[in-house]
């Protein structure tokens, strides 16, 4: 008896997937609990296992297509067995709706407009005024399907325009497509209107390059380029940068941070504690550690603004950056304040790797109040990050180093030391957090990181 293949559900809003790679091929032996294949949600990238030992024998969605949750995308059995049971799970015009549609060939002509319209700019905008901050926050948080939105910005549609009727409000094809027809029976007549052709590039339709009210082209006529779509994952960021950029008001400050007693501390016991814990100690679990402490002290850098209301957070959940190949990820180390080092070097160490081996879960990227990331690690000195929405800050670490520090010896004179330090940056979203805010909280950073004995790794030498 072959073995259905569904698109499964990667978290409670999650309502579709799509399908960014097969990892096998129709014919191909798999064991039960390999990878499959891999989808990419507005959540998180995930390897999907397969359910079951056999052959595959079918797959119903090619790369690239968007799939309800709980459709059938592929069938596994014995050799030899036919796809009608899959074929009856998923019916062609079901299929259709789903999203597994192929784009259309770029050198096709373009579909008949009912109404011109100016030239869209890449992001697929209408040529017009920059979008206000209230704009742009409607048009990021729309709910949608990566299908919709592609199919709104073919047509430059505003999503934030559509009377969506799935559930909570979410915009689904049906309704765009009622949308557009009656979009067409009040349009003016094409002949009236001016007709430009499109650029054949596919981006995030609410991210616009706008200033003034004039658009700057990313590229010149007859210029050589080479031109590809954004992966799912650098779409879903740049569209949250944007947002962040246009609802915080972003102010940065820099502190030089004594890390001498973290790293004497660590490489006393480095390896007991890799040889006794089975994980490595990097220097990202005191950071945490003292990070976790300092917002205790400091409820405001914990907190979100709703209007004009401040929602203090009472949990301490850190968000830890971490770069892939194909974009970047923000899990979150829930309860970071009731973790001592041991526990926090374990979670962080095993969210990255399940990070960088598509192995989250959607809530472990979820319900972060404040994020760390560490662009020191790639030589940076200090960097200038963009805060993640709907956090009022964001610690960046720079290169953790020796240099030579200026520091004053037991008779009161100056002498030349050689100390490991860090430039530790913290971007703030001033509305909330003022200079004062976020210098008292670097302080304490400051100070758990350069006072404290880190005696919990005694016993690890």
């Amino acid at each position: 008896m072959a073995t259905d293949v569904i698109m499964p559900q990667m978290g409670e809003s999650i309502a579709e997937g799509t399908i960014t790679k097969w990892l096998v091929k129709v014919g191909d032996k798999v064991e039960r609990d390999q990878p499959l294949f891999e989808i990419s949600t507005d959540k998180v990238d995930a390897e999907i296992p397969s359910p079951a030992s056999g052959v595959l024998l079918e797959v119903k969605y090619d790369e690239g297509a968007t799939v309800e949750v709980n459709q059938v995308v592929a069938r596994i059995g014995e050799a030899g067995e036919t796809g009608e049971k899959a074929d009856a799970a998923a019916p062609k015009e079901e299929k259709q709706e789903l999203g597994a549609e192929r784009p259309e060939p770029k050198a096709e002509a373009p579909k008949a407009e009912p109404a011109a319209k100016p030239e869209p700019d890449e992001d697929g905008d209408e040529e017009e005024a920059a979008p206000t901050p209230s704009d742009l926050e409607e048009r990021v948080r729309t709910f949608s399907s990566p299908v919709v939105r592609k199919m709104a910005a073919e047509h430059e549609v505003d999503l934030s325009e559509v009377e969506g009727s799935g559930i909570h409000g979410r915009v689904t094809k049906k309704d765009l497509e009622t949308h557009l027809t009656r979009r067409d029976e009040t349009a003016a007549p094409p002949s009236q209107q001016p007709r430009r052709e499109a650029r054949p590039v596919e981006v995030v339709p609410s991210v616009k390059r706008e200033a003034g009210g004039f658009t700057v082209a990313p590229y010149s006529e007859g210029e050589p380029v080479e031109i590809e779509p954004m992966s799912r994952i650098r779409q879903i960021t740049a569209a949250h940068m944007v947002y962040s950029k246009a609802t915080s008001a972003h102010v940065t400050t820099v502190f030089h941070v004594d890390m001498s007693r973290v790293a004497r501390a660590r490489s006393r016991a480095r390896a007991g504690f890799e040889r006794q814990v089975g994980t490595k100690l990097t220097y990202m679990p005191f950071i945490f550690k003292a990070v976790a402490s300092a917002l205790k002290a400091h409820r405001k850098v914990n907190a979100s603004v709703d209007g004009s209301n401040i929602v203090y957070k009472k949990n301490i959940n850190i968000g830890m950056a971490v770069a892939l190949d194909w974009g970047l990820l923000v899990p979150v180390i829930s309860g970071a304040d009731q973790l001592n080092l041991i526990g926090l070097a374990k979670a962080a160490n095993d969210l990255a790797e399940r990070a960088r081996g598509k192995k989250l879960r959607p809530e472990e990227v979820q319900g972060g109040t404040f994020t760390v990331t560490n662009p020191g690690v790639f030589g940076s000195l200090f960097g200038t990050p963009v805060i993640n929405q709907p956090q009022v800050a964001i610690l960046g670490i720079g290169a953790i180093e020796k240099r030579p520090v200026v520091t004053v010896d037991d008779y009161g004179n100056d002498a030349l030391a050689i100390k490991t330090m860090a430039y530790f940056s913290i971007t703030y979203d001033h509305r909330l957090v003022d200079g004062a805010d976020a210098d008292h909280f670097m302080n304490d950073l400051r100070r758990n990181l350069a006072e404290d004995s880190w005696s919990e790794l005694d016993p690890f030498g």
